[in-house]
């Protein structure tokens, strides 16, 4: 498969003034197969893209429309980079004008709407989607992408969390009723919006835990691990942390082994024909500053004192593979393109 093709992709962003949204057209600006044309925001309908985003001048030639004169239901996909409870209001129009629809907020990601209204706060609008919906991991649903209409964008914790054990869950290689993932993320996790935790003063020179009595990603990392485990049970507990940076994300994930196996191998097997997970070599500490900008994750795997306890190590950047970058990769896969397609990003350094 090429990235040329015979016709351009139509795109449309719902909700283009995040750091998602703004990812999403920094990323399709150098997609040869796919052209924005609609980008929309109720508070800034009418200003140019590239009078927000600078760094979009020379690139995006559009100014943000209104949702109601948008033109979305012309476009061959739309991404929703929108708050949760957005798309699920929004997404059946869409559909029912055969649009394809990618949402990288929650509202698709769980199958069980009593336990996404218990998380987010809110009843779901669209629970005959919910079934509809393919769950947009490629690495466990690549084929399923290809044919869905409606793609649940996986979230940022658990891309790192899901794709360091599911080798280790898959292979049945672990006990799974105690799994750990300690995780931390930059700033930009929290969105782009005026919020006092946020603020240089508040996030700079400090480190902290948040959401360790329940985060909402808690559950969709423990739907994909029951996928992978084919119905055996998964005791998770996640605890993520805010770090003073404003990209990336570090998953420190411990599991006790049931039985011997060459880890290093299990890895790169697994991962083997992936294009956007690279298993690092046996010894390797990854950093986020090695996924900077790109749709990587970047993985090492370690038995420390050749013990019983599995330590992985997941780097991804949040708005990329955690978000943006996955999104566009979801949509090669839905439109029959090379899945690396607009998203040959060297990472950035320093």
């Amino acid at each position: 498969m090429s990235c040329l093709g015979d016709d351009m992709i139509k795109v449309g962003i719902v909700g283009g003034t995040g750091y998602t949204g703004v990812e999403l057209l920094r990323l399709l600006a150098g997609h040869d197969q796919a052209r924005v044309v609609s980008v929309t925001s109720r508070q800034e309908a009418g200003m140019r893209v590239d009078q927000m985003f600078q760094s979009l001048r020379g690139h995006i030639d559009l100014s943000f429309s209104s949702p109601d004169q948008s033109g979305l239901e012309d476009c061959d996909v739309v991404f929703f980079a929108t708050p949760n409870g957005v798309a699920m209001r929004e997404a059946a129009r869409l559909l029912d004008a055969g649009v394809r629809v990618i949402d990288l907020s929650a509202d698709f990601r769980l199958s069980d709407v009593d336990e996404w209204s218990k998380w987010y706060g809110m009843t779901h609008a669209s629970a005959d989607l919910v079934a509809q919906a393919v769950y947009g991991l490629p690495e466990v649903n690549r084929e399923a992408i290809k044919s869905a209409r409606l793609v649940a964008n996986p979230g940022c914790y658990p891309t790192a969390t899901q794709l360091g054990f599911l080798p280790l869950i898959e292979a049945g290689l672990v006990d799974a009723s105690s799994l750990i993932a300690d995780c931390k993320s930059g700033v930009s996790g929290a969105g782009r919006k005026a919020e006092v935790g946020a603020l240089l003063p508040e996030a700079g020179d400090s480190f902290k835990a948040y959401g360790v009595a329940g985060h909402r990603h808690l559950p969709e990392i423990r739907q994909g691990l029951l996928r992978a485990a084919a119905g055996g049970e998964i005791g998770l507990t996640f605890v993520p942390h805010l770090t003073p940076m404003i990209r990336g994300i570090h998953a420190t994930l411990y599991a006790r082994l049931t039985r011997e196996v060459d880890l290093q191998a299990l890895y790169q097997q697994r991962y083997a024909d992936e294009p956007f997970v690279d298993v690092m070599p046996a010894g390797s500490l990854p950093e986020t500053r090695s996924v900077r900008g790109a749709n990587l994750c970047r993985l090492a795997v370690y038995r420390p004192q050749g013990g019983d306890v599995v330590v992985v190590l997941s780097v991804i950047d949040n708005l990329v593979k955690g978000a943006a970058g996955q999104a566009v990769q979801n949509m090669n896969l839905m439109f029959g393109l090379e899945e690396s397609c607009g998203l040959r990003v060297v990472p950035l350094l320093p």
